[in-house]
This record gives structure tokens, C-alpha cells and sequence, in this order.
């Protein structure tokens, strides 16, 4: 059974760099053909989609945040890990770490995401 688990700071400084890491047990996240899902849900509002990355190490992101994204992966720990550039107030929400059959760019249904990390509240706050 595939388990996700995020893990960070709970508080950045504005303009600071977030940085989230998804550690990804009971399976490998470069031999299942699964898409590796960040996505956050700000207070009050509905879940938005961040950005993957694939199987092979390929990305996309929502273009909204795409300037300020990055996701990498360590994959000798079997984790994937998101960087948030310069963030403000307004990144303030609890980050998830999800997994996707498909190439998704939005949450239109929890469901089209079949595992999910527990969650993270992320702070972002001088």
C-alpha cells in the first residue's frame, strides 16, 4: 500500500524560498507510472493544483505559480520535494502531496487523485 507523508518548515519568512518534501513508501516513485502531485488549499478556499513530476523527472506547473516553482527528486529516498520562491501572506495554506493516474493540472475531483499525504499547514509570516 502506497503511503505519502510531506514534512517541512510550518513557518517561512515572506520572501523566502518554501521548501516541502514528500517521502513516498511502499512503492518507487521512478518505476510506478504515476504522476507526483503538489497542491495546496489557502484558508477558506478550495484546492489548487501546484505542479507534478513524472515517472522520467519530467514537471509541469500551473502557470499562476510557475515562475516561482520548482519540483525536484531524490530518488535514493524515494521522495519529491517542492521549492516556492519568494513567497507572501498569500501562500499561507496546508500543502499536500498527492498521486495521479494522469497528467492533471487541476483539482477538479479529490478522486482523480487515489493517494494523498495527510497535509501540512505551511505559515508564511515575518
Amino acid at each position: 500500500q502506497v503511503q505519502l507523508q510531506e514534512s517541512g518548515p510550518g513557518l517561512v519568512k515572506p520572501s523566502q524560498t518554501l521548501s516541502l518534501t514528500c517521502t513516498v513508501s511502499g512503492g518507487s516513485i521512478t518505476t510506478m507510472s504515476y504522476y507526483w502531485n503538489w497542491i495546496r488549499q489557502p484558508p477558506g478556499k478550495g484546492l489548487e493544483w501546484i505542479g507534478y513530476i513524472a515517472k522520467f523527472g519530467s514537471t509541469d506547473y500551473s502557470p499562476s505559480l510557475k515562475s516561482r516553482t520548482s519540483i525536484s527528486r531524490d530518488t535514493s529516498k524515494n521522495q519529491f520535494i517542492l521549492q516556492l520562491s519568494s513567497v507572501t501572506p498569500e501562500d499561507t495554506g496546508v500543502y499536500y502531496c498527492a498521486r495521479s493516474r494522469l497528467p492533471l493540472r487541476a483539482v477538479t475531483t479529490q478522486a482523480n487523485f487515489d493517494v494523498w499525504g495527510q497535509g501540512t499547514q505551511v505559515t508564511v509570516s515575518s
